[in-house]
């Protein structure tokens, strides 16, 4: 089903797409391919943190949900090296770095519908060569597919005309429970390693092994905001490979939800801010499926490079069972 959600301030059209599978109801916005809402049958919650104004996703909740490229996360200094040739990208974190692909970041414009059923959807986006910086005029396409009993996956494909750097993600935040804050939730992540950040939130270089840490969760841990801070990047293997099962979040419900990736990264992030209006912070997860953030500037990260003529497809599953 296909409606209408609202109008941003140019009078650009934002529609609605509901999909449903087995005991799933997602809703899809095609501002940003904001995932706006997870439901399950049987739960009197969402189980995802959206809003029902558009003025919010417009405002401080532009990552909340939100498919966000073509770069995710931090490129330190605003710049990167890409072909030889040294690229500046927006500043728009901390005065100097670019974060999320600065203000032309795909979580700000409107895909179009490309095709949709009951319970699958294709929407695409044309990225301009040098749109924010960043080189290559790009073609994206993600396929959001509902099935049943409670699964969705999102497979998300760019391909360029110039070299280029594409590092996609989903930016949802996670609350199983429905409760204020995600407190008491337990956290189970197939990582044997992360990235260390700076006092800027990027990282700093070093890879670090979990063993003996408090980012080791390679087991289950009930979680609580501070213990520890989390905005961490948490390393799962150097390459893109088949979709496996990366992630365990488990409720006090008992409800789970299993992350499956066909990425190296999983970005935890406590939602420290933003707040929802009139909701606490910490009130739910950030769990990114991505490259390694940064990784232009690190050489030891695996790199995020798209050549001319190259196809990328990165794929997120979500799957609910209690």
């Amino acid at each position: 089903m296909i409606d209408t959600f609202g109008s941003t301030a140019d009078g650009q059209t934002v529609h609605g797409i509901t999909l449903v599978a087995g005991d799933l109801r997602v809703r899809i916005l095609t501002l940003g391919a904001i995932l706006q809402s997870v439901r399950l049958a049987g739960v009197d919650h969402d189980l995802t943190l959206g809003s029902d104004r558009i003025e919010d996703y417009l405002g401080d909740l532009m990552y909340h949900g939100p498919l966000i490229g073509p770069v995710v996360n931090r490129l330190s200094d605003a710049q990167a090296v890409i072909g030889g040739v040294r690229h500046h990208f927006d500043v728009n974190f901390n005065g100097r770095h670019t974060l999320h692909s600065g203000e032309g970041g795909t979580h700000r414009q409107i895909w179009q519908i490309l095709s949709a059923t009951d319970s699958a959807c294709t929407l695409g986006l044309t990225l301009a060569k040098g749109a924010g910086g960043f080189p290559g005029g790009r073609q994206v396409t993600a396929v959001f597919a509902a099935t049943a009993p409670a699964s969705l996956t999102m497979t998300v494909t760019a391909t360029t005309d110039a070299e280029t750097i594409v590092n996609f993600a989903n930016h949802s935040y996670w609350n199983l429970d429905g409760s204020e804050t995600w407190s008491g939730h337990r956290l189970q992540v197939a990582a044997d390693a992360y990235l260390p950040n700076d006092h800027d939130f990027k990282p700093t270089g070093e890879i670090r092994r979990v063993s003996g840490t408090d980012m080791d969760f390679r087991h289950p841990r009930t979680i609580a905001p501070g213990a520890p801070d989390l905005d961490t990047c948490m390393c799962l293997g150097r390459d893109r490979v088949a979709l496996r099962d990366v992630l365990w979040l488990t409720g006090t419900s008992g409800l789970t939800m299993t992350l499956a990736t066909t990425e190296p990264g999983v970005q935890v992030y406590d939602q420290r801010a933003p707040a929802r209006p009139g909701r606490a912070v910490y009130e739910g997860l950030a769990l990114e499926c991505q490259g390694w953030p940064d990784a232009p500037n690190h050489p030891d990260f695996p790199p995020i490079t798209l050549k001319t003529g190259e196809s990328l497809t990165q794929i997120t599953q979500w799957r609910f069972s209690r």
